[in-house]
């Protein structure tokens, strides 16, 4: 069901809205993480390592979906909060045409260079093989993960969370069902990992298209909407390129600092690979609430009620900090049971490798949460500058300290003190275009639209 975010209490509105993302964020992560489990219990610590050392260039592509889905959200958040349906319309169909030669190109490089790719970040000859293996298959999803993303940021625009988490709900628990039957049941390794997420992935895809298209049609609008529209382009494009870059920049940071990990061997490999899945899963649950308080901006920049932002604010920060608190205790005091999770014989090195990243960047959470929240109104009412200049300065001294910490005497642990520095430096500077934004104007300035 389509629902107004601006009208009611913000904080209500905004726990009614995001309670079903809490959902989604669950199973999102279990259809990220099953490939990794079921590769490292079932096949071995070589194939946990291969798919995520794959696992870091698949997030270039992921980037792009991400950016398509952020720029057509906002933008249909805009126009839905403003009433104006045709341009709703108009602004579904040109995301979904623009994507999709966007994907094309996208597939045609995945298709020639991941192998180079795999080269440049010195992966390791024993799992080489199968890590190409894996972004082959993948790439020829592209397109179900595409309009899927698309498919959901549209309902999420249109102030319907409950809809995303139920196709998620169903993927995700058939992702993980299928990858244990394809790899514990037909032995087919890797690839078995792979096609098990091609296929689950194209279920959702379709039926995400098809219910978007059915919610569309239902909407009343005057006269024939335009197919594609090169001004509301333009505008989504505003949004999704800089969403690309700071995606795509983070994707080929943390490519580089996966290739100084190689540099340690296949058990901090398989270390990082295991911690990183949960360190993402915390990221990633952040970020879809901030997903959702973007659509929340969006939506009230649309209807010119700029003074609701700020309550939306605090509301998010009490959110994302109830979540972190459970989380980054777990993290710190259970962080060897949940790697188990991913290794079933892991070497020292490994479990070493994965402890020591849980332990240190888990306190953080509470700061990186913050930055999020912050970015999410940024991006909701399109201030992409401010948002890209704290974004890349996270990415830039998490990567530039990753490189030079890990040649001292802390060796790999090095790396995972970077993670705190970049993202306290890049929270401060998150929140400081927050608090300068127009809706934070002193009573009796005006508060245009930013």
């Amino acid at each position: 069901m389509n629902k107004d975010l601006t009208t009611g209490k913000p904080e209500t509105v905004l726990w009614q809205f995001c309670l079903p993302l809490f959902g989604s964020i669950i199973f999102q992560q279990l259809y990220n993480i099953a490939d990794s489990l079921v590769a490292g219990k079932f096949v071995g610590e070589n194939a946990l390592a291969a798919v995520g050392n794959s696992y870091e260039i698949t997030l270039i592509f992921i980037a792009f979906a991400f950016g398509c889905n952020i720029g057509c959200s906002v933008v249909v958040s805009t126009f839905f909060g403003a009433k104006r349906m045709n341009e709703v319309k108009t602004a579904v169909s040109t995301a979904l045409i623009a994507s999709g030669v966007l994907c094309l190109v996208l597939m045609l490089i995945g298709t020639l260079f991941c192998g180079n790719l795999l080269e440049l970040i010195r992966t390791p000859q024993e799992v080489f093989a199968d890590s190409k293996l894996y972004l082959d298959i993948y790439v020829w999803g592209l397109p179900f993960v595409f309009y899927y993303n698309i498919s959901t940021g549209i309902f999420s625009a249109m102030g319907d969370s409950r809809t995303p988490f139920l196709f998620l709900a169903a993927s995700s628990t058939a992702n993980i069902a299928m990858d244990i039957w394809f790899v514990a049941g037909f032995h087919m390794g890797v690839a078995g990992v792979a096609w098990a997420t091609f296929i689950c992935q194209g279920i959702s895809c379709f039926l995400a298209l098809f219910f978007v298209m059915r919610r569309l049609r239902s909407i009343e609008t005057s006269g024939r909407s335009a197919l594609f529209s090169w001004s509301i382009c333009a505008k989504i494009a505003k949004v999704a390129i800089p969403s690309i870059l700071q995606q795509s920049f983070i994707s080929v940071g943390n490519i580089v600092i996966q290739g100084v990990i190689n540099g340690f061997g296949p058990g901090v490999m398989a270390g990082y690979s295991a911690a990183i899945k949960l360190n993402n899963l915390v990221i990633s649950a952040f970020t879809t609430l901030a997903n959702g308080i973007s659509n929340y901006a969006a939506q009230n920049l649309g209807a010119g009620k700029l003074s609701r932002i700020p309550e939306g604010f605090r509301a998010g920060i009490k959110m994302v900090w109830l979540l972190s608190l459970p989380l980054a205790v777990l993290y710190i005091f259970c962080g060897r049971l949940l790697l188990l999770f991913f290794m079933s014989d892991p070497s020292a090195e490994a479990m070493h490798a994965g402890i020591m990243l849980l332990r240190i960047v888990a306190p953080f959470y509470f700061v990186i949460s913050a930055k999020l929240v912050a970015d999410g109104i940024l991006r909701g009412t399109s201030m992409m500058v401010s948002f890209m200049i704290a974004t890349f300065t996270d990415l830039i001294l998490r990567v530039v300290l990753a490189i030079v910490l890990s040649g001292t005497s802390l060796g790999a642990t090095g790396i995972w003190c970077a993670w705190p520095i970049g993202w306290t430096t890049a929270t401060c500077m998150s929140i400081w275009f927050y608090i300068h934004g127009p809706w934070n104007r002193q009573p009796g300035q005006p508060q245009t639209r930013p």
